[in-house]
């Protein structure tokens, strides 16, 4: 009942994150996932879901904001979705007289307050839940390393969901890596149209012209400058530029009650532009503003500019975001590659490729500890994530890759095509198959099973069960890589004792000569040609059919 009240179509990665969050609550293990979405793609959804089941199962549940405006915005939401069921929700914020706040913690340690949504405020040592369950961390890329090493002392009882556009590197690698399980939501909402994205100097001209056009047809403009002594300074540009229109200012040193106010009035469209610092960034959701200039966009993250771009674009109307420099500095190398990172991933859903790209630029960091970004400096990064690897397989009890060491190059595809196998877990499910697969049997038995459930191979998903069959049979004859280089197919080492056997063996001695196999005793290889294209993959498992034959008739 609470989920038909939702007013809009879920989408089928919001229904698979659903899903998703909803096993990993009813799993023995505590939850630790991460719901990875562009802004305005409905990630609260699956939070608001969230909760709900866990008050249904009389368990509390904190939700963590990273400024008080989104802690307020989330306490109406959640407040308008649940109070018809009875649920009571409150939130710790600047916004609430001591009184309130009192009042608060008293019903969250009683258990008659069931839902507690707040900033850092809730890390306190006063926050004292009765029986809690779940704790939702909204725009985790806020929350520095500090809060959430202290988060870790929930995680081994509480179930733990958190919620971001653009993962910080140390998350998004910890994600990919397997360490934390990860729902994508990449499917925008029906009618939404990418944000028009303009990278340049700052102009008096393009502010002008933007702020115009936008109060033409009747929207409002986001204008950020992110440093409180100078933001009088940014009200004057803006004055000047667009004399005619009503503008306000927020910012994090106005108190309470003046932010309040100056919010009320912007969503009541009594304000045209809103001038604030970067607390506008996180899940504020106003529809009928369309229109962001950011002055000093090189100061900012590529994860901010992400986020703030987000804050507009929320509607069916065409949005626009600036990002603007000024005209006399220098940028730096990372400043640079952050703006252009910002203009090059205008498409909706880009929040991964941006995280992805957030990871290239500033490293991944220390899984454990304090230092959130950086360079793996003791084994270098390509080794680490081969351990993580390793070591996240070992601790699932799942099987390793097979034969890593041995090396199987051909030109050919190597991939399980989407129309043969729709669904994507069931894809990566076989791969894994796959790639443990360690003896010729394990890869018939795969060959089989995937050829029972969904008929015929393709010739891509064909070769990769030739690759994994090259893989156990150059182990049981000690060869260490099959590659094709030009026109011939080259196995190595294949040393004297198995060549001399090979002369012996009538069969595999005629299978190499009919393949035209020349041995060179000093590099210790047969080379084979390929008569034709595609044809590699084919030659190189007559050819380890026979070495194999050999080798066991040896053994």
């Amino acid at each position: 009942e609470m989920e038909a009240i939702f007013p809009y179509e879920e989408t089928p990665d919001q229904l698979r994150a659903i899903a998703e969050v909803k096993a990993d609550m009813e799993s023995e293990r505590p939850m630790d996932r991460l719901i990875c979405g562009d802004v305005g793609f409905g990630k609260t959804e699956v939070a608001l879901r969230a909760a709900f089941k866990a008050v249904s199962d009389q368990r509390q549940v904190m939700i963590l904001c990273p400024t008080t405006i989104l802690a307020q915005q989330h306490h109406t939401t959640f407040s308008d979705r649940f109070t018809p069921f009875g649920i009571t929700v409150e939130v710790l914020s600047r916004f609430r007289t001591d009184a309130q706040q009192k009042k608060a913690l008293e019903g969250f340690a009683a258990g008659t307050v069931d839902v507690l949504v707040g900033t850092h405020r809730l890390l306190s040592r006063d926050v004292n839940p009765k029986n809690l369950g779940l704790v939702i961390i909204d725009e985790e890329q806020r929350f520095g390393v500090g809060h959430k090493e202290q988060l870790k002392n929930l995680r081994e009882s509480v179930d733990v969901l958190t919620l971001s556009a653009t993962p910080i590197p140390r998350t998004l690698q910890m994600s990919l890596s397997g360490v934390r399980d990860m729902s994508l939501i990449t499917t925008p909402p029906p009618n939404r149209k990418p944000v028009s994205v303009h990278v340049g100097e700052w102009d008096e001209d393009v502010v002008s012209a933007a702020i115009r056009r936008e109060m033409e047809r009747g929207g409002q403009v986001y204008y950020v400058s992110n440093r409180v002594r100078t933001i009088d300074d940014a009200l004057a540009r803006v004055e000047q530029a667009a004399p005619e229109a009503r503008v306000g200012v927020a910012h994090g040193q106005m108190s309470a009650k003046q932010i309040e106010a100056i919010m009320e009035q912007f969503s009541a469209g009594e304000v045209d532009v809103l001038i604030a610092t970067t607390i506008v960034e996180s899940g504020l959701d106003n529809p009928h503003t369309n229109t962001l200039i950011i002055e000093d966009s090189q100061r900012l993250g590529l994860a901010q500019l992400y986020q703030l771009k987000g804050r507009v674009g929320r509607s069916s109307s065409q949005a626009y975001a600036y990002f603007l420099f000024p005209a006399n500095k220098p940028l730096t190398e990372e400043a640079t590659a952050r703006l252009e990172a910002i203009g090059e991933f205008t498409d909706l859903g880009s929040g991964m490729k941006v995280a992805m790209r957030d990871l290239e630029i500033r490293g991944a960091g220390t899984l454990l500890g304090a230092e959130q970004s950086g360079n793996m400096s003791a084994v270098g990064f390509d080794l680490f994530a081969s351990m993580l690897a390793q070591a996240v397989s070992d601790a699932r009890g799942e099987a390793e890759i097979a034969h890593e060491e041995i090396r199987v190059d051909a030109a050919a595809d190597f991939f399980i095509p989407e129309e043969y196998m729709p669904a994507a877990d069931e894809r990566v499910l076989y791969y894994r198959r796959i790639a443990a697969a360690s003896t010729v049997d394990d890869v018939d038995r795969i060959m089989n099973r995937m050829k029972s459930g969904y008929g015929e191979l393709p010739q891509p998903a064909a070769n990769m069960c030739i690759r994994a069959r090259l893989k156990a049979l150059a182990a049981e004859c000690g060869v260490e890589s099959i590659v094709q280089t030009g026109g011939k197919v080259v196995i190595q080492p294949i040393g004297a004792q198995l060549k001399a056997a090979v002369a012996k063996h009538e069969q595999a001695s005629g299978v190499l000569e009919r393949l035209r196999a020349l041995y060179f005793a000093k590099s210790e290889k047969y080379t084979i040609p390929v008569p034709q294209e595609g044809l590699a993959l084919e030659i190189a498992l007559e050819a380890m059919n026979a070495l194999d034959a050999v080798a066991e008739d040896n053994s």
